[in-house]
């Protein structure tokens, strides 16, 4: 998270699919405490009662995941709630239920998560006119194609092994920010 920050990364998520939730909880204090003190944004995957335990900015649910409404009522009123969608109706039904952004993907093929077939670009920039919240892509992003990402509409880009299967963190995350940088300049 450091380095990544250092970069100019300012929103972070902890996504622990497989650990305790015990461990998972210990993880996002520390991570929520880093992230205080850098000043980043800090969500909790999934779980909108670990969210609340860590005093997180938000969570990010999956379709799996608690309803929205009940995040909120664990969560109150000034928290994020993002959710993960797959398609236009996912991702209309996420904003009447009050999500505060939606991630939508997978943009393309990803090897971190089993989301589904890859939704492309296209169906990317439909989502963008579909929806007023903010739309952050997910899946298979990286330094070759985050930049036709963004020009499709997408507010940001959520991304795992674009920057933290790199050796050099920091500069791996300094390329993505700069390339974001770049497209929203020439908007």
């Amino acid at each position: 998270m450091l380095q990544a920050h250092a970069a100019g990364v300012a929103f972070f998520q902890y996504r622990s699919k497989t650990a305790a939730r015990r461990t998972v909880y210990e993880a996002a204090l520390l991570l929520a405490r880093t992230a205080r003190s850098l000043g980043a944004l800090f969500l909790v995957n999934d779980h909108a009662d670990i969210a609340a335990a860590v005093d997180a900015d938000g969570v990010h649910l999956g379709q799996d995941d608690l309803p929205i409404e009940q995040a909120r009522k664990i969560l109150g009123r000034n928290r994020i709630i993002g959710l993960s969608t797959h398609n236009g109706e996912q991702a209309r039904e996420a904003e009447r239920s009050g999500a505060d952004y939606i991630g939508f993907g997978p943009i393309f093929p990803t090897s971190t998560k089993d989301a589904g077939e890859a939704q492309g670009i296209v169906k990317l920039a439909c989502i963008r006119q579909e929806v007023k919240v903010p739309v952050i892509a997910i899946g298979g992003i990286n330094s070759a194609n985050v930049q036709e990402v963004i020009r499709a509409g997408a507010d940001g880009a959520a991304v795992i092994s674009a920057v933290f299967s790199k050796e050099d963190i920091r500069a791996s995350a300094g390329i993505m920010v700069s390339l974001i940088s770049d497209v929203r300049r020439d908007r």
